[in-house]
């Protein structure tokens, strides 16, 4: 799965060892969807390949690419959402092509649709509305 948003937060790095005596470390982090009610997802990027293979900083737009995952602890459920690939704005259109692309003019930035207040139905439709 894939998510886009801004980084608004980067919280401290995590490390530790596991029972088997591995180190591991996570480092945690907050993005802001750009929509119209923005959203702020928490990601964990775990592990230390992923963590030095995918640097970001705060109010980086990215790309994080994840899997969602839950466990049980003593009868109540914890979801994480695991990123395993975070990409800056335009890296992978950089990659892809030889030649970096062009920004966007601020005017010709595509712009989500207003609705109207009214919800767009007719008249006659919105007095049926029991509020």
């Amino acid at each position: 799965m894939e998510i886009q948003g801004k980084v608004i937060q980067i919280l401290p790095l995590q490390e530790g060892v596991s029972k088997t005596g591995n180190p591991w470390s996570v480092q945690p982090f907050v993005i802001e969807t750009p929509e119209q009610y923005p959203k702020k997802v928490h990601c964990e990027l775990f592990g230390s390949d992923r963590i030095k293979n995918n640097p970001f900083a705060i109010d980086d737009n990215v790309k994080v690419s994840f899997d969602l995952e839950s466990r049980e602890f003593n009868g109540r459920w914890y979801t994480s959402v695991r990123a395993w690939k975070v990409e800056k704005e335009g890296q992978a259109a950089a990659g892809e092509s030889a030649a970096p692309a062009a920004p966007l003019p601020t005017d010709a930035a595509p712009q989500e649709p207003q609705l109207p207040l009214d919800g767009g139905l007719p008249q006659e439709e919105s007095t049926d509305l029991p509020f």
